[in-house]
């Protein structure tokens, strides 16, 4: 099976686990993908939309749920959980809806507000419009950009799985290592604050 395969067998699925799990990255590849038409544009942003969507509800949850575990706890004990509840509270449906904008403070972001007395019903809200924008934004950046990777991609096309597998694996681990990256500098920068 070619790259063009698999990612017009999987690709919607894909894209909607990846934004439930990284976000920008996988966005990006959205727009990539419906570039080289293995997947349709809208719904590449749909999918984006909706993986995103269910996990900043699911840690809306986590945090109404389990306001009183020892993760919850974690989370709100960080320093990007101090930062959230600041903010929050200065402006709680600002804040609501531009979380996804704001990098490294989804997550617990998110959960913070789950612990508050913030309406469900208005983070469904503000959340649902701002991944629909989000993931908007961020297709079509993939897809205006997926004219200069397309060269790329037909290269790979043609080579075996075991290639393709390493070449996966290796995109893989130098996503993990920015993220990683990412965190450590946002927390050295919180530290310094």
């Amino acid at each position: 099976m070619t790259l063009d395969h698999f990612v017009a067998n999987y690709g919607s699925f894909g894209l909607f686990v990846g934004a439930g799990l990284e976000g920008e990255g996988v966005a990006m590849l959205g727009g990539i993908m419906s570039h080289q038409h293995l997947i349709g544009f809208w719904p590449a942003i749909i999918s984006l939309a909706l993986g995103s969507f269910l996990a900043d509800q699911l840690f809306f949850l986590l945090g109404h749920g389990w306001r009183n575990s020892a993760i919850v706890r974690s989370v709100q004990g960080s320093a990007a959980g101090g930062r959230v509840l600041t903010t929050f509270n200065a402006h709680p449906n600002v804040f609501a809806f531009s979380l996804r904008f704001l990098y490294g403070l989804r997550m617990a972001g998110a959960v913070t507000i789950g612990t508050t007395n913030f309406p469900w019903p208005r983070f469904i809200l503000l959340n649902a419009i701002s991944a629909l924008i989000w993931s908007t934004a961020w297709v079509t950046l993939g897809y205006v950009c997926g004219q200069a990777v397309a060269p790329l991609f037909e290269r790979l096309s043609g080579l075996s799985h075991f290639v393709l597998a390493g070449v996966a694996a290796i995109l893989c681990v130098a996503l993990v290592a920015v993220v990683a990256f990412r965190r450590r500098r946002a927390q050295r920068l919180t530290t310094r604050d």
